[in-house]
């Protein structure tokens, strides 16, 4: 069994066990329920964009621990201070060491740039669970999904304002897309099953995207050329997280890394 499968196999009784125990009425009557997303799309797209996603990651099944010596606040306001795009938030806890009380925290500090929620979506019930607890922006992770999931969560998202990260790895999960057109699609650099990193993925795949959806490379990339690099092949968003993470101040890395892509 693969580390992806494992994660689904246990995700999908994790859901339903919280299912069981939280109605969806009591989602939708939340407070942030009622607050309008920020769009991803648009902070991707603005001119002064630095086009950077800051996650915020404690650990990860092929590394382990990164950092759990700081604080969301304190990493919030140092992304904030960078000028991010955007934050990412893991809010899976068995395998990644993240919650939704993170999310929720940041966002009480981080209240002009998206936050996209980062887990692994197997139930429409997460994504009402996202907008509940204030995300703008969902994962769908095509490796994990079939087309008519990918569909039908991402008209879910659609419905409630939310935006949608579509996560592709290879042709295959490309071709789960049905519309590709005004899309924003992650190309994972990383391989789910074995979490092997080569950025030639983003590179490869870049050409297979219609240049009106908004390309998104995500992890490996650890240094600020390699941004530079990959704008020439029409990314406008870069999903960064152990390379400032794995640093004492992450805010700080993220600073001189974005200062350096300038």
């Amino acid at each position: 069994m693969t580390i992806l499968e494992k994660i689904i196999n246990f995700k999908k009784q994790e859901i339903a066990k919280i299912k069981s125990e939280v109605p969806v009425k009591k989602l939708v009557e939340s407070p942030k329920f009622k607050r309008t997303p920020i769009s991803l799309k648009a902070s991707l797209t603005e001119e002064s964009s630095t086009g950077i996603i800051a996650e915020f990651k404690r650990q990860s099944p092929s590394k382990g621990i990164i950092n759990d010596q700081v604080s969301v606040t304190e990493v919030t306001n140092g992304y904030l201070d960078a000028n991010v795009a955007a934050q990412s938030i893991l809010t899976d806890t068995s395998f990644f060491g993240g919650t939704m009380a993170d999310l929720m925290e940041a966002r009480t500090i981080n209240t002009i740039k998206p936050i996209l929620r980062k887990d692994f979506v197997v139930d429409g019930f997460q994504i009402v669970e996202a907008k509940a607890i204030g995300a703008d922006v969902i994962l769908l992770i095509a490796a994990c999904l079939t087309a008519e999931e990918i569909k039908n969560y991402g008209q879910l998202a659609n419905d409630l304002g939310l935006e949608v990260l579509y996560e592709v790895h290879n042709q295959q999960d490309l071709d789960k897309i049905s519309d590709l057109d005004n899309k924003i699609i992650g190309i994972n650099n990383r391989d789910l099953k074995t979490f092997k990193v080569d950025l030639e993925h983003s590179i490869n795949l870049a050409n297979q995207i219609p240049s009106s959806a908004i390309k998104v490379s995500e992890s490996g990339i650890s240094n600020p050329r390699i941004v530079t690099g990959l704008k020439e092949y029409g990314f406008q968003g870069f999903l960064i997280g152990e390379n400032f993470m794995k640093e004492e101040n992450p805010g700080e890395a993220c600073l001189d890394f974005i200062n350096q892509i300038r």
